[in-house]
């Protein structure tokens, strides 16, 4: 039986350890939390220049190139910006699919890459889906492309009554996505995400989420659009992805995820496989079956997990969660015991079957991966 969909708010920040506590659960070791400090310190320092030279003109690079898609969607009131990035340039069939269904949702969609190049063939299959196609330089990652194309989406569809924000960080949907997007909309206005992360504070990832009503949709755009972009990843997402979700309370707005930390977390403690794949994943978790559900929960909220690496499996097989995260499978970053067995996971008649997110996997890098 599958955890039925259900909104949760997002939870009240409580006293516990500072940010180097949650990266050392992620990284899995202190070895690997200070090499990983190591490179953003490197990184941050590498992106000063830049952003001070940015500071004065205060704006990401704009498009490249851009057109309407075969039907600009005039009047639109549901949009989705959906960012692409293919080291390949490649865009990928399991892409394609992702924005049929979308599209099936009653989004207009624009659709932003990031990639170097773009097959003519792909770029046209693309605009047949899309109300607006985009290229841009591959700087600011999702916030700064969601930025670049803010005034367009302003002058074509002034503020929506939906706004959905999107990127290709995920794989499938291995399970319907239709039910998802209901589930999302039943919360009425406000903002939703999939799944919230305590890491760095309470926050909703943002790989897809949702703001409903026109005044959240507003502020929204007014979060994004007056973003500071940084060439720097850890610092843009501390000053994007963890503060968005409490700006938007901070104003009034209703925020919430469908699947909630603490109910994963619960439906994780109360599998015994699942306790043992945690209880392996880190020396901090090492007697969590010893603990009652309780303390097992209470646990996770001292050391929280990210809950798209940690309870993949629990997302996919008892939420009928509809992605994986990208990175989890590609670099494993927190060597997650059991991550290679993913594609048994993937069910024969998934929206995107296994073959199809091997083949997107591959135009991430050079080489091949398929087996």
């Amino acid at each position: 039986m599958s955890e039925p969909f259900l909104l949760t708010d997002m939870v009240e920040p409580r006293h516990g350890p500072g940010r180097a506590w949650h990266g050392y659960m992620t990284s899995g070791t202190w070895t690997r939390l200070a090499r990983r400090a190591v490179q953003v310190a490197y990184e941050v320092s590498c992106a000063a220049p830049h952003d001070m030279v940015r500071s004065f003109g205060n704006a990401t690079p704009g498009p490249s190139r851009m057109e309407p898609g075969v039907d600009p969607c005039a009047g639109a009131t549901r949009i989705a910006m959906y960012v692409h990035y293919s080291a390949q340039g490649r865009i990928s069939e399991m892409v394609r699919r992702q924005l049929l269904f979308l599209s099936h949702a009653g989004f207009a969609i624009v659709f932003i890459s990031m990639s170097n190049k773009i097959p003519e063939d792909d770029w046209q299959a693309v605009r047949g889906l899309c109300a607006l196609v985009a290229q841009r330089s591959n700087v600011g990652r999702d916030f700064g492309a969601w930025q670049d194309l803010l005034p367009e989406l302003r002058r074509r569809w002034s503020v929506p009554d939906e706004l959905l924000l999107v990127n290709d960080s995920v794989l499938g949907p291995v399970h319907p996505i239709e039910p998802i997007i209901a589930a999302l909309r039943s919360g009425g206005d406000g903002l939703f995400g999939l799944t919230e992360s305590l890491q760095g504070g309470p926050h909703l990832q943002s790989y897809m989420l949702l703001a409903r009503g026109t005044t959240s949709v507003a502020d929204l755009m007014q979060f994004i659009g007056s973003l500071f972009v940084s060439h720097s990843k850890w610092l843009l997402v501390q000053m994007s992805e963890i503060r968005l979700a409490r700006w938007m309370q901070q104003r009034g707005h209703r925020v919430a995820a469908l699947f909630g930390y603490d109910r994963l977390v619960r439906a994780a403690i109360a599998d015994p496989n699942e306790r043992n794949r945690l209880m392996a994943s880190h020396s901090k978790l090492a007697g969590l079956d010893r603990l009652s559900a309780d303390d097992a929960a209470e646990l996770l909220y001292r050391w929280p997990l990210n809950p798209t690496h940690h309870l993949w499996r629990v997302l996919v097989t008892q939420f009928n969660g509809p992605f994986m995260k990208r990175e989890l499978i590609l670099r494993n970053p927190g060597r997650l015991p059991g991550v290679a067995d993913w594609p048994k996971f993937v069910p024969p008649d998934a929206p995107c079957p296994a073959s199809m997110l091997w083949d997107h996997l591959d135009t991430m890098q050079p080489g091949t991966i398929a087996p």
